[in-house]
């Protein structure tokens, strides 16, 4: 499966749980470790479990395999290795103080709609 129906994929689970402020980055330039990262934002810590749960089972529904889950005992940053794709569920505060944006690029990646 291509990395932009990965990411549909992804978004649309994300979607689905009222994530919020999804941001998409291309790292194929930064690292050769993964191709995208995705950062999205939950109100709470139930939100944000929630999220990467959901993430987790549309990927497996669709074939991508989660390779590791990690967070989800405090719920304030749950990321999710998909190979490919990195998947960053924080709280607002969290993302505020990591700032992840800046450490993967400035500029989100478009998404394009699946046909």
């Amino acid at each position: 499966m291509n990395i932009q129906k990965q990411q549909r994929i992804i978004i649309d689970a994300l979607e689905d749980i009222k994530a919020q402020d999804i941001k998409i980055f291309n790292t194929t330039e930064l690292t050769s470790l993964f191709d995208r990262v995705i950062i999205a934002s939950g109100t709470s810590n139930r939100q944000t479990r929630s999220m990467a749960g959901h993430v987790a089972d549309q990927a497996r529904k669709n074939g991508i395999r989660v390779i590791a889950t990690e967070g989800e005992d405090t719920g304030e940053w749950v990321l999710l290795d998909l190979g490919d794709i990195v998947v960053h569920c924080m709280q607002p505060t969290i993302r505020t103080y990591y700032n992840l944006e800046e450490l993967w690029g400035a500029k989100p990646v478009r998404v394009k709609l699946l046909s």
